[in-house]
């Protein structure tokens, strides 16, 4: 076991990331002309990335596998941007973010990255707002805002419940005028399955098109990698169906560490699951908890008859609901961090209070705020004694302003009217900490190896605070990766080209069609989702919500038993060189497979309950998270060593010099 260098800058917190940057190497734009940056990922992380460093005169191409840019999951991020400006001058400053985004994390976070991350947060908005993203403005003109969990500010920036998408289309424009200008080539449809490493440094990459199926070598003096996260080991997630760990996982493989992998982050706000046939779950925004009040009955009769369909939802008075995290955290009430409220309602329904089918929902109910808004509209429109029917319509109209796709979207998924009965929810897997390790300069452990957004690890601890998600990707891309690459690739400005005829080259190549051939010749019994659908349940079940050292270890032994089962009982129809989506899928749940095994490994040998990771054995009297800041303050990095259940730990400890570490408590 090694302890890892962070390259942290030295000097106060506030100055580090201005002093870091002086301190960089720059190129001069004429050498820029000849070196080449592969992308992997074109979503905010990537997409921003790849148009910045076009912009500054690389020659970048990038990939992704899906037909176009504009579908990269980023667009499901509906609720909103944080960025420390205090427009609602209500206290908020880059400090008071750094310090929300470490407390949510549960103190598990790097100190000097959470800094940087709210100190750039600022400029993200005025960047997005010079590129044209629609977010929301008062009446005055002034962006409007929102708050999120975990917070007592409004710092959230939204564009109705579209923000990702907005934000996403504002990166894809910045990238089709480098495209137009020759500066980035974009290969759509094509994944990575596998980096090359030349002499210890990551020197390209064999990637596949989807649509040909044909192999194809891309060399290049750096590799960046902003495929996102790894949700959908659990087959259920709020995940797009192609998200993946398949990039992550092959330059794991290739000597880059992955660090916390077990901090996966469960969603409070999601369409409950309605039954086997389901391949994935939808998420309703965390903005929608700024006016939706969570509850569930106060009696489990009342619970009992709602769930026979005895009684509905509106049918039960004030009194008699259980407005539970009002109740438990009256400072935070219904925005308290995820992993919080999640816990809090699989407390509920585990006791018997869930109010679907099922069992498992809760309430989220809006008729408290549309009464409040409409009253002030009312007002506002000099209707000083309204009706009720008229305070209802008026409410109902502010909310459709602030909200109106995502009632729209529940609405059809569920089949029922959100206006008038409280929505159902239930926390489902969302977002993933855990990811590549890399240092302040996001290098992985591969020198030229480079890690962005939600692939890797740095900047949210334990949990991630709302809204966060956008913010993190953007900084990386826009802000971040165009100083510290550049600081690298000053060595290769004399490199010249970097050929694709090398042995490595050779043997990644060969190893690929290997993994491929292995696949489609496999003729087994069972498809990919019927292996996929066996994974998710043993780490829904077992390295969920609520994990303990026997499950844990049972997962290990029973993911490794089906991976065995995979690889000798799959079966993959058709061939290598057509639109294959079978075959697709088969390479990633491969990857899954492995990966499911090293997260129980991870979550194992953590003895606490930190944020997204919650071992049972470890909580509080009252149920909260007990952490064990003596022996598990630090990052695990893990190395590979080709078997999952062997990798090798190494630590970063963490240190925090400008807060103080406590318990967390948001009542």
């Amino acid at each position: 076991m090694s302890k890892l260098d962070s390259k942290i800058p030295e000097g106060p917190l506030a100055d580090k990331w201005t002093k870091h940057k002086n301190d960089l190497n720059l190129i001069n734009p004429a050498n820029k002309r000849n070196i080449d940056i592969i992308v992997i990922g074109t979503g905010l992380a990537g997409g921003s990335a790849a148009a910045t460093l076009a912009e500054l005169g690389y020659n970048v191409k990038t990939f992704c596998y899906q037909d176009s840019p504009r579908r990269a999951h980023s667009i499901a991020a509906q609720g909103g941007i944080n960025a420390s400006k205090n427009y609602q001058g209500d206290g908020d400053s880059n400090f008071r973010l750094f310090y929300d985004t470490v407390k949510g994390g549960d103190y598990r976070s790097r100190e000097a990255n959470s800094y940087r991350l709210a100190e750039l947060s600022g400029n993200i908005i005025d960047q997005c707002v010079a590129q044209g993203v629609p977010f929301a403005r008062e009446y005055g003109g002034y962006l409007d805002n929102r708050s999120f969990g975990g917070v007592l500010v409004s710092r959230t920036f939204y564009a109705k419940g579209q923000t990702g998408q907005q934000l996403l289309l504002g990166a894809y424009a910045a990238m089709n005028r480098q495209i137009n200008r020759g500066k980035i080539t974009a290969y759509n449809r094509h994944e990575m399955l596998d980096l090359v490493v030349v002499d210890g440094k990551a020197r390209g990459i064999i990637a596949r098109d989807l649509v040909s199926g044909k192999l194809e070598r891309h060399s290049a003096h750096a590799v960046v990698i902003a495929s996102g996260g790894y949700g959908n080991v659990f087959f259920l997630s709020t995940n797009a169906m192609g998200s993946n760990v398949t990039a992550s996982w092959k330059i794991h493989k290739k000597g880059a560490y992955f660090a916390n992998p077990c901090y996966t982050q469960i969603h409070p706000t999601c369409i409950p699951v309605s039954g086997e046939h389901q391949s994935k779950l939808t998420l309703m925004s965390e903005s929608l908890r700024n006016d939706g009040r969570i509850w569930v009955p106060k009696k489990k009769e009342d619970a009992e008859a709602i769930r026979q369909g005895k009684k509905k939802p509106n049918d039960l008075s004030l009194e008699e609901r259980d407005f539970y995290l009002e109740r438990r955290y009256p400072s935070f009430g219904n925005l308290v961090p995820r992993d919080v409220a999640s816990r809090a309602a699989k407390e509920r329904c585990d006791a018997g209070y869930g109010v679907n089918k099922t069992g498992q929902a809760v309430f989220l109910d809006f008729a408290s705020a549309i009464e409040r808004y409409g009253k002030e509209r009312a007002i506002v429109h000099g209707n000083h004694n309204p009706s009720h029917e008229e305070i209802r319509n008026y409410g109902k109209q502010v909310i459709k302003e602030k909200y109106g796709n995502l009632f729209q979207m529940y609405e059809k998924i569920v089949d029922q009217n959100p206006y008038e009965t409280p929505m159902m929810i239930y926390p489902a897997v969302h977002y993933t900490m855990g990811g590549i390790w890399v240092d302040y300069n996001l290098q992985s452990t591969i020198p030229g190896c480079f890690v962005l957004g939600e692939a890797n690890f740095s900047d949210h601890g334990a949990n991630r605070l709302g809204a966060s998600a956008l913010m993190q990707g953007l900084a990386d891309g826009y802000f971040v990766i165009p100083y510290t690459i550049g600081n690298y690739l000053a060595q290769d400005i004399r490199t010249g080209k970097i050929p694709t005829t090398s042995p490595e080259f050779d043997e990644a190549e060969k190893s690929v069609q290997d993994n491929l051939d292995r696949l489609l010749n496999n003729k087994g019994k069972h498809s990919v989702d019927y292996f996929h659908k066996k994974l998710g349940h043993i780490m829904w079940n077992k390295c969920g919500m609520a994990r303990n050292a026997q499950g844990l270890t049972e997962a290990m032994a029973e993911i490794r038993e089906l991976r065995e089962e995979f690889w000798r009982d799959v079966r993959v129809p058709g061939t290598q060189f057509e639109l294959n989506a079978e075959l697709e899928k088969a390479t990633r749940v491969a990857d899954f497979m492995e990966l499911g095994e090293l997260m129980a490994k991870d979550a194992l040998n953590r003895n606490e309950s930190a944020g997204g990771h919650f071992r049972e054995e470890f909580q509080t009297d009252e149920g909260e998270a007990l952490r064990d800041d003596e022996n598990y303050m630090y990052v695990a990095a893990w190395e590979y060593t080709g078997d999952p259940a062997n990798e090798i730990l190494h630590k970063e400890e963490l240190n925090y010099e400008n807060i103080e570490v406590k318990a967390r408590s948001y009542k």
